[in-house]
């Protein structure tokens, strides 16, 4: 009777332990904000955790994650709605943006009306760009770097990417020179991340834009060990299960276009001494380079295009150092192959695409997207800028970015890669 009664005991004494543990990893930013959130992409059984139906994936989670994923289930519960206080904040503020960035200042925004498109085409556009790209996920004769890896043997620092929000069960993988900017203050909205004088932004255009950029703005998946320890990998498989994931993918060949004049048309002195020194150097034979850019700009020393995409294919480039973020390509910053998104946006239908997202989520009360840009990079400008540039570069830049072409359903650009 007294093992009995031990062993009882010993066994209380540990699950206590095991809580007391999980909730010294726990903070404000986890379960205490944890909220109910629309999902979208498959059906769901009643009382079901959004993500997590009943039967096979219950039982495929390892005893941890289901120890972990019941406790916030629970705590889940205790928070079913914003309160009242916070959607009446939200909902107010100013309808025009405050503009003080240069970069902003000259391209202007667009704030003419766009007619939405009809909910059913949208629905059927999102099955179509879901089905393209895991049918291509699948396909074994498609290959590309990083393709077979699981989930667990991606790095932390390449999980940079994946922002969460808590409090409305959202995943959002930012794509740079893909409207990242107005999502990344759309997220900072809804998780309340920032304060104004000890306010929340409720209008995502009032958020200066150094704060939008700032890494400890965001609750990011690669964060996830500080914050929880060993059960961090545990607790991304869990959200990523449960919240509504999504992002915003565009023409490959366009977007290296967008970033090129972002960083290198504009004085920008970290990517001018990073990045336009070495390749004026290595690609233009320029020597004794001025050391600002504002001085190599008025010399006229700027790179060109051409200089860019050599920098591109050049295999030195990716021995030294990963390639920056705005010109990685969208395998490497999302893994589409190992996350499954509920929803895959398109730059070149961001209106419709961002209103149907926000409607979806349940956030439209809330907040509207903010304009875009009135001078987005158009495609048809790809003939122009690849002019200059020699049919083996284009073919090897094709290469190169193929995997986002095919997997997100972007036509092959045959016209620049024949004579």
């Amino acid at each position: 009777m007294t093992k009995a009664r031990l062993l009882r005991l010993s066994v209380v004494l540990v699950s206590i332990f095991m809580i007391l543990l999980i909730i010294v990893y726990w903070d404000n930013v986890g379960t205490a904000h944890f909220y109910l959130h629309t999902s979208f992409s498959r059906p769901r059984s009643p009382g079901a955790i959004p993500g997590i139906t009943a039967g096979e994936d219950w039982e495929a989670l390892p005893d941890v994650d289901e120890f972990l994923a019941k406790l916030l289930s629970a705590s889940l519960r205790q928070n079913i709605s914003i309160p009242r206080k916070t959607e009446q904040l939200l909902v107010q503020g100013s309808n025009k943006p405050v503009v003080s960035n240069l970069e902003e200042n000259v391209r202007g925004y667009d704030w003419s009306t766009h007619k939405d498109r009809n909910s059913l085409d949208q629905e059927k556009l999102q099955v179509e760009r879901q089905r393209t790209l895991r049918e291509f996920c699948a396909n074994s004769s498609f290959t590309f770097p990083t393709k077979e890896r699981s989930f667990d043997d991606i790095p932390n620092y390449e999980l940079n990417h994946l922002i969460v929000d808590d409090r409305h069960g959202i995943i959002y993988c930012y794509v740079p020179k893909v409207a990242c900017t107005n999502w990344k203050r759309v997220m900072i909205v809804l998780s309340e991340s920032l304060l104004d004088q000890g306010v929340p932004y409720r209008n995502p255009l009032d958020i200066p834009r150094e704060h939008v950029h700032n890494t400890s703005t965001h609750l990011t998946f690669n964060k996830f060990w500080r914050r929880y320890g060993k059960f961090s990998r545990h607790l991304m498989k869990i959200k990523l299960k449960k919240y509504t994931k999504f992002l915003f993918v565009r023409d490959p060949f366009v977007r290296l276009i967008s970033a090129f004049r972002s960083k290198f048309e504009l004085e920008n002195e970290e990517f001018y001494r990073r990045f336009a020194i070495p390749m004026l150097k290595l690609y233009s034979n320029h020597t004794n380079l001025p050391t600002s850019v504002s001085e190599a700009f008025g010399a006229g020393l700027k790179v060109s295009f051409s200089d860019f995409i050599q920098y591109l294919l050049d295999p030195r480039t990716e021995k030294m150092t990963p390639f920056n973020e705005h010109w990685r390509q969208v395998y490497r910053l999302c893994h589409p192959c190992q996350i499954d998104y509920d929803f895959i946006g398109k730059l070149e239908t961001l209106d419709e695409d961002a209103a149907y997202l926000l409607q979806l989520l349940k956030v439209d009360r809330l907040l509207r997207f903010p304009p875009s840009y009135r001078n987005r990079t158009a495609s048809s400008w790809e003939d122009n800028w690849f002019a200059k540039i020699p049919l083996a570069w284009r073919q090897q830049l094709y290469k190169l970015y193929e995997a986002d072409f095919v997997l997100f359903g972007y036509p092959k650009p045959e016209n620049l890669l024949k004579d």
